[in-house]
């Protein structure tokens, strides 16, 4: 049987992902982006978390492919010799009216099969993190920090060493889908062709999915998550991962303290809306990102039921002192002077029209292209489950 040639447009994690799994299927794999090297956005801007599954709705494709992912992940950074730092995370109820959102998390947790989960009191939460404070806190001890973009240079090699060719400074501009064949143009013209295609592009993911025939929506709303790093002398401020009780309208955790597998330590990021989908830096503007955003139909409705939140995400970004304050509600000794701004990173976030958040991973698939239209946090844990579910829809449909 010949093997089929497959074209998987995206070179984050999750693309790379993607193309290793078929490569060790036989299929003949050629990753497309349009940037001169992998992970340059998402996957090179996120947090460093591995996710253990605690939020995540049971029996959801978030819930089913974080558990699978993080194990494949561990596996595979302990193959290729790469970071993987279980620092363990705590989940910090402030009040006690954070209590019962705090138990649904520890029930949607159990119920996804994190293990080791402990329900730590005020004494209790002091013990793991010396310097949080809360009224109890719920302690997933297997979360763990790694570095995403080494892994994502990982899979490109194994991807290569397999016979197969990941295209830089390819940008897909056009895709004609044929009964038998896929072919893919870029923007200096040149085409290629494939029997199949697997579109992971991220912030650009529902107009390469457009150019491949799919539906408008869910369209990409892009969120700027800004962070701030402290300083090296006040690092011990923070042992592992802290979080706040999540807000439950909302696909985003909230400001929280991640350390870094450099021994660095972030907070953040809030959620703000960018004016640009690889926007970066406040100043960063693309009048045509703006006017998709705008003009999509569930724009409005998203902001008419979200704008005080909306304001509230602005304050924090203008206002250090605000962003600051925030985080200080669960480590007290934070001040102002112990932070220095950090690089900030763009959610790719779905939103239906309808303004619906999207919150679980969505994949479809048009004839011979199978569309990857969402998958934020915890999309890079999960990504080796992911390219599993994905290569099974794409060689046995």
């Amino acid at each position: 049987m010949t093997e089929p040639r497959i074209g998987v447009v995206g070179a984050g994690i999750l693309g790379l992902a993607v193309a290793h799994r078929l490569g060790r299927l036989g299929a003949q794999v050629t990753v497309l982006d349009k940037e001169d090297r992998v992970a340059a956005h998402q996957t090179g801007h996120n947090s460093g978390v591995a996710h253990a599954g605690l939020y995540y709705q049971p029996g959801s494709l978030k819930a089913r492919l974080c558990r699978r992912g993080i194990g494949l992940l561990e596996r595979f950074c302990a193959e290729h010799d790469l970071p993987y730092d279980e620092c363990g995370k705590l989940v910090v109820a402030r009040t006690e009216a954070e209590l019962p959102p705090l138990r649904e998390i520890r029930r949607r947790a159990t119920e996804n099969g994190v293990p080791d989960l402990r329900w730590l009191s005020a004494a209790g939460l002091h013990e793991v993190e010396p310097h949080a404070t809360g009224v109890a806190a719920l302690h997933s001890p297997r979360s763990a920090i790694v570095d995403f973009p080494a892994v994502t240079r990982a899979l490109a090699a194994e991807v290569a060493a397999a016979g197969g060719s990941v295209r830089l400074g390819f940008e897909v501009v056009r895709i004609v889908p044929t009964d038998s064949e896929v072919v893919v143009t870029s923007s200096r013209q040149e085409a290629l062709t494939f029997d199949l295609l697997v579109v992971c592009a991220g912030l650009q993911s529902d107009r390469v999915a457009r150019l491949a025939g799919d539906t408008d929506g869910p369209a990409i709303v892009p969120f700027r998550g800004e962070y701030y790093r402290l300083v090296p002398a006040r690092t011990s401020l923070v042992r592992g991962l802290i979080y706040p009780v999540p807000d439950p309208r909302y696909p985003f955790l909230g400001v929280h303290f991640t350390r870094r597998v450099d021994g660095g330590v972030d907070i953040g990021p809030n959620a703000v809306l960018a004016l640009a989908r690889e926007g970066y830096r406040r100043r960063d503007l693309r009048p045509r990102d703006v006017w998709e955003t705008l003009s999509w139909p569930g724009f409005r409705p998203l902001m008419r039921r979200h704008w005080r939140t909306g304001l509230k995400e602005l304050y924090g970004s203008v206002s250090k002192r605000a962003f600051v304050a925030e985080a200080r509600s669960f480590v007290p000794d934070l001040t102002v002077a112990d932070v220095v701004p950090a690089p900030a990173g763009v959610r790719a976030q779905a939103v239906d029209r309808d303004g619906s958040l999207v919150d679980d991973f969505r994949i479809g698939r048009v004839g011979r292209v199978v569309t990857v239209r969402n998958a934020p946090s915890p999309g890079a844990t999960s990504a080796l489950a992911i390219a599993e579910y994905v290569a099974d829809r794409v060689l046995t449909e």
